[in-house]
């Protein structure tokens, strides 16, 4: 009895855990709260559904959860979103193949959140307006790439075959009965988790947040630091363009427009510190699943898209606000 308490403890005392077992709790509450409205939403497809289009939000959540616990922002992340549809789908409607269309894009992407990483870590730009900045260039260059326009259907140019296995591979097909866009996320989650929790990089990730001076002091290269998580940010949204290219079979040049802010929400919402320094990614993984729950519960319920944007604002803020009070409560002790 003694062990499962100390081992209760133990699971407790780690610093974020408590923010994400209560969004985790939270989460249980609204599901279950929608679906006595509406009994559809325990449907085996609806919960399905729930799980592919949580899978966007968790890899923008943990692209900006990498960032944010360093103190940081990333405003950018939604453009990159947008920037790698729209490269993705052009260059496959002109016939390249589906795999180094998509390497061409994470490449273009991944030169993003290398310029984010330099412009806020060595050249100390705020975070807010170097990300500004690259949101404006990325979201251009996407609508520059095919002229100004969205592509054509992919499949016209690549061959029905090649497209549908495209589309299949990142999101209609399942993988023992689970979308892989699922799957693809639930990896680059354990790999990013494992990264954040039991590694160095991880360690000093923590430490720039909390004090970037004493981090300094102890040895931590808090320029390569910074560059790496804005590459993690910058993966990460490259990964979801080319998710949202597969789903629509085509590149919009609106895609990704406003994720940076769902990223922030799926963060904080799961107990991820905007003050940077305190935060776990399965509090992520929570965040992401309740906004998705939120969305889809109060789309089934039929409330009008306005008030669905009320709800999940209030909560933010709720989250922000708390999260605000600890911290200021902390640092009195």
């Amino acid at each position: 009895m003694n062990n499962k308490k100390s081992f209760v403890k133990s699971i407790l005392s780690v610093r974020g855990m408590g923010a994400a077992l209560t969004a985790f709790v939270g989460l249980i509450i609204i599901y279950i709260a929608f679906g006595l409205i509406n009994p559809k939403v325990f449907s085996g497809q609806n919960i399905l559904n729930l799980l592919r289009s949580m899978s966007k939000y968790l890899l923008i959540g943990i692209g900006q959860s990498y960032v944010m616990i360093t103190g940081n922002i990333d405003l950018s992340i939604g453009s990159v979103v947008g920037m790698s549809a729209m490269i993705t789908a052009t260059l496959m409607t002109h016939g390249v193949p589906a795999v180094l269309a998509v390497l061409i894009a994470l490449v273009c992407g991944i030169a993003v959140g290398v310029v984010n990483g330099f412009l806020v870590g060595k050249f100390k730009l705020p975070p807010f307006i170097a990300t500004l900045g690259t949101m404006f260039v990325a979201r251009g260059v996407g609508y520059m790439v095919d002229g100004n326009r969205n592509t054509d259907n992919i499949g016209i140019t690549l061959g029905k075959d090649a497209a549908d296995g495209f589309q299949n591979l990142f999101y209609y097909n399942k993988t023992l009965g689970i979308y892989n866009t699922f799957w693809i996320a639930l990896v680059i989650f354990l790999i990013a988790f494992f990264i954040l929790s039991k590694t160095r990089f991880g360690r000093h990730v923590y430490a720039i947040g909390s004090n970037i001076d004493a981090a300094r002091l102890s040895g931590v290269d808090s320029v390569m630091v910074t560059v790496k998580v804005y590459l993690v940010s910058a993966f990460c949204a490259v990964v979801v363009g080319v998710i949202l290219c597969a789903q629509a079979g085509m590149g919009n040049m609106e895609a990704g427009n406003m994720y940076e802010m769902y990223g922030v929400a799926s963060g904080v919402i799961g107990g991820i510190s905007p003050l940077g320094g305190s935060g776990l990614l399965l509090g992520t993984f929570a965040g992401a699943s309740v906004w998705q729950t939120l969305e889809n519960g109060l789309n089934m319920i039929g409330a009008q898209v306005g008030i669905q944007r009320i709800v999940i604002g209030v909560i933010v803020v709720v989250a922000v606000l708390m999260d605000v009070v600890l911290h200021s409560k902390t640092s009195k002790k």
